[in-house]
Formats: C-alpha cells, sequence, structure tokens
C-alpha cells in the first residue's frame, strides 16, 4: 500500500510540474507573440511612410520639371528681346 501510495504521489506531482511548465510556456510565447506583432506593427508603419515619401518626391520632381520648363520660357523670352532690340 505505501509503494501504491508513493506512485499516486509521484504521479500527482509529475503532473502539476508537467502544467506549470506548460502554463510557463504558454505565457512566454503570448509574451513573443506580442513582440513580434509590435515589431510587424513598426515595419508597417516604416512602409506606410516610406510609400508617402516616394509619392511626395514624385509630385515634387514634377514641380521641378514644370519649374526648369518655365525658365527656359523666361530664357527664351529674354534672348527674343535682346534681339529685338539690336
Amino acid at each position: 500500500m505505501n509503494a501504491a501510495l508513493a506512485t499516486v504521489i509521484v504521479g500527482v506531482l509529475s503532473l502539476l510540474g508537467s502544467l506549470a511548465g506548460s502554463l510557463g510556456g504558454m505565457k512566454l510565447m503570448s509574451y513573443r507573440i506580442e513582440q513580434l506583432e509590435k515589431r510587424v506593427e513598426k515595419h508597417n508603419n516604416l512602409i506606410e511612410r516610406t510609400y508617402k515619401l516616394e509619392e511626395e518626391s514624385k509630385v515634387q520632381e514634377e514641380q521641378i520639371k514644370v519649374i526648369n520648363h518655365r525658365i527656359e520660357d523666361l530664357e527664351k523670352g529674354t534672348d527674343n528681346l535682346r534681339e529685338k532690340i539690336k
């Protein structure tokens, strides 16, 4: 009877130890998933900001082209005026 009781006690303690280890592992896994989600969110924000910057850059490049074209037109206009004055 002592042997049977000892076997039951060992079994119960083993079960409790396994449950405690499993719960600890689940908490660790949950923590790591949260950290990963935060990193993914930061990455996604970076991608969104990069996309916005690229769009703004395209607009600025177009504005520069327009400005350069206007400058060329003004330079041509002043050259024409100089020729007429001569």
